[in-house]
């Protein structure tokens, strides 16, 4: 299934279960699809199964959104206790869209516990009282987190076939675009490894004296990251500097906040130091994942960086938020680094890299080998220190599930693609309705065109608009707003489409001139129409955000 193919269904308001291979883009089609919803009006509720997983999507782990914490059972005066919470009681009355990604790594227990919960607070005996649920997640890749000896995949729970649930699994590839590489990845998913698979992997193989130190190492055990980090930053001469974390929010929020962030709470800084940026930059300049050195400290006692492309960029703190009904809730803010010398497999999950050296000598759990290969783009880019046979081993429970997956996304296409648009559009515009939206033709000419006579701009897109013009930063606007940056971008392409934005009015959120230039190059190649691909084609230099606000800027064809 394509991504338009899978957003298509999304809109419509059933509830999904959204999958694929790394690197299909399934994180890009929920922030689409998020966007969406903003823009008409409905605020989901964005929760993951890690808190690693949060931070990507701004949003809190399921337990905490649910108040069940650590919980593993509940009895039913404890369910009532959370319930009757005023904090998480309002949370999930107003909540409309709930959102689960890494679902893969839920375990079925905690699943149910939050189900209960909802039901409660919600009066309804429907699945998560009613909420539309859309699970995000690939099984073959890091199981579920559980304190029990043996977790249970979240797809053996009833609640998983009550939700009668439209899976769409996305077929398409945008991290790799080596096709030997590709070759062994689906040869591990289908779980068919050949000894020519064996034999290719081993081609990588590599000793730990001879590497460049500035490659990021990825291993199973925490132990081994923790060693390698504090070996390499104590070999380089000179005295280190400190950045301590800030934080804003009630302390469970920031916590949560703080678990899920890859930049320590105590960041230990030498020149010469190895380092990974942790976020995106929103003016392009970096991604989570940009690999690079420690070149200095500014006057302001910044680290300066060079990244492998040879960009020297002051590396300035940034925020993580958690996000909830379109406010934010708590924040942290730190340097967006940590030391690039090694990290685990689990924290490397949601990251694309060009280059890594992985050791899988001590792999010791399904799905291991599969994240930390999948991870780097091309096989010319793995550099293998150890590989055992775990790390070739996926769940075999999850062999057979996966082709149940295929086959019900094929039904769930030829489902919808047999449905002639005016139904499916009609399907939309009663799922935005009925969870409290406004559908956009209501108050358009239907080509995005405002009707004449139908007065002043919604409050939330006027207030954006004079916000975006008083701030000189995407971030600044967002802060400001108590927003993400993707909704103050959709806030601008709606009002773009209402005829109510002018270049000038966010002229000074757009990159340098040469940027503006290879990233309309890039839309022009894909018709600016799916971003996806423009955002591979240029490696990920640019943010989504601003390959957005690009093509805002763009004249229209």
């Amino acid at each position: 299934m394509t991504q338009a193919e899978a957003l298509t269904i999304l809109k419509t308001g059933a509830n999904v279960f959204l999958s694929g291979e790394p690197g299909s883009g399934k994180t890009h089609v929920i922030n689409e699809f998020v966007g969406w919803l903003r823009a008409s009006g409905v605020e989901p509720s964005v929760t993951a199964a890690t808190g690693i997983a949060a931070t990507h999507v701004a949003g809190m782990t399921l337990h905490s959104w649910s108040g069940i914490g650590i919980a593993e059972s509940l009895s039913d005066a404890e369910v009532d206790r959370i319930a009757s919470k005023e904090h998480v009681a309002r949370r999930i009355e107003k909540a409309s869209v709930l959102i689960i990604e890494e679902v893969s790594m839920l375990s079925a227990t905690t699943f149910e516990l939050a189900d209960r919960v909802c039901r409660e607070v919600r009066r309804s005996d429907r699945p998560f009282g009613g909420l539309t649920v859309i699970l995000v997640g690939d099984f073959f890749q890091l199981p579920p987190v559980s304190r029990a000896a043996e977790a249970r995949f979240v797809y053996t729970s009833a609640l998983w076939r009550d939700l009668s649930l439209f899976t769409c699994y996305l077929t398409e590839q945008y991290r790799q675009d080596d096709a030997e590489f590709l070759g062994i990845l689906s040869a591990l998913r289908a779980g068919r490894v050949e000894e020519s698979h064996r034999e290719a992997l081993l081609t990588r193989s590599a000793r730990a004296s001879a590497l460049p130190a500035d490659i990021p190492k990825l291993f199973s055990h925490n132990a081994d990251v923790d060693r390698i980090n504090a070996q390499e930053i104590a070999k380089l001469p000179g005295a280190s500097k400190k950045f301590l974390m800030s934080a804003k929010g009630k302390d469970a929020l920031v916590e949560g906040l703080k678990r899920g962030c890859l930049s320590p709470e105590l960041l230990e800084l030498k020149a010469g130091a190895a380092v990974m940026f942790t976020k995106n930059s929103p003016q392009g300049r970096f991604v989570n994942g940009t690999l690079g050195v420690v070149s200095g400290f500014g006057t302001d006692g910044l680290p300066l960086v060079e990244t492998r492309d040879g960009m020297r960029v002051t590396a300035e703190r940034m925020e993580w938020q958690l996000e909830e009904q379109g406010k934010v809730r708590a924040s942290i803010s730190q340097v967006p680094l940590r030391l690039a010398y090694a990290l685990t497999v689990h924290k490397s999950q949601g990251m694309s890299m060009d280059t890594a050296v992985i050791d899988l000598s001590k792999a010791f759990e399904y799905g291991q080998g599969y994240v930390a290969l999948s991870r780097v783009r091309r096989l010319s880019g793995v550099y293998l220190l150890g590989l055992n046979d775990r790390a070739l081993s996926v769940h075999p429970e999850v062999l057979q599930k996966d082709r149940d997956f295929r086959a019900a996304s094929e039904a769930a296409r030829d489902a919808f693609a047999s449905m002639g648009e005016t139904e499916t559009v009609g399907m939309q515009k009663k799922f935005v309705k009925a969870r409290g939206g406004a559908w956009m033709e209501d108050a358009t000419d239907g080509k995005g065109k405002r009707k004449p006579g139908e007065g002043a701009l919604p409050g939330r897109l006027a207030e954006t608009l004079q916000t975006v013009r008083d701030t000189e930063s995407l971030s600044a606007a967002a802060k400001a707003r108590g927003l993400v940056e993707s909704t103050i971008v959709k806030h601008l392409e709606e009002l773009a489409g209402l005829g109510k934005l002018a270049r000038a009015d966010f002229s000074h959120l757009l990159p340098p001139a040469s940027a503006i230039e290879e990233i309309g190059e890039a839309l022009a190649v894909s018709n600016g129409e799916r971003l996806a691909p423009v955002f591979h084609a240029l490696r990920g230099r640019y943010p989504f955000e601003t390959i957005r606000l690009v093509r805002l800027a763009l004249p229209r064809g």
